[in-house]
């Protein structure tokens, strides 16, 4: 099957879903995850429409079960992630691969190097930029900070995806971590 046939195959189940048509399926979704794929989808400024985020969220969020159980907290990373994305000109699906090599989705990890939360920001450019009480904890600001460094570097490193994530990690000129992203980025989050 062609990569269109299986998007339009995709579209048209949620298509169906998201209409009422599949009682089965409805009756296979956690009520919660409705609930908060719901509140995520009509109050989200950063989808063009309800239906893409209804469509991105609940795809995404069965992506992320494994990593976030919690099906109200695994919304909040998700649409913040497509927010803050979107604010610094990101692909979404880059973020979310970035955000699983980096913390494997966990907004409390600190690494050995003392890098914090989800895209595991490093605590010195809160004094950097002057802001020494800005919470790494929590998500919005971890993603604002991750999102715009992320965007920079793509900048300075002329859109090279892979240079720009070397920079990221403090890797640059070394394969490792670059392509660890590039292939949670293919072959989970798929986005070519």
């Amino acid at each position: 099957m062609t990569k269109l046939a299986k998007i339009s195959v995709f579209i048209g189940i949620m298509i169906a879903f998201i209409a009422g048509g599949v009682a089965v399926a409805q009756s296979n979704v956690d009520p919660e995850l409705r609930a908060a794929l719901k509140a995520a989808a009509s109050s989200s400024d950063s989808f063009p429409d309800r239906f893409e985020a209804e469509v991105w969220l609940l795809d995404m969020s069965s992506r992320l079960a494994r990593q976030v159980e919690d099906p109200e907290e695994r919304i909040e990373i998700l649409t913040r992630v497509h927010y803050e994305a979107s604010r610094a000109d990101l692909p979404p699906e880059l973020v979310l691969a970035v955000i699983e090599v980096e913390s494997n989705f966990d907004r409390y990890a600190i690494s050995v190097a003392g890098a914090i939360g989800l895209m595991q920001i490093m605590p010195f450019w809160l004094d950097e930029i002057g802001r020494p009480n800005d919470n790494l904890l929590h998500i919005d600001t971890n993603l604002r900070y991750g999102c715009t460094i992320l965007r920079h570097y793509l900048d300075k490193e002329n859109g090279d995806l892979r240079r720009a994530l070397g920079r990221y990690n403090g890797s640059l000129g070394k394969r490792k971590y670059p392509n660890k992203v590039i292939d949670k980025l293919h072959l989970k989050w798929f986005k070519a």
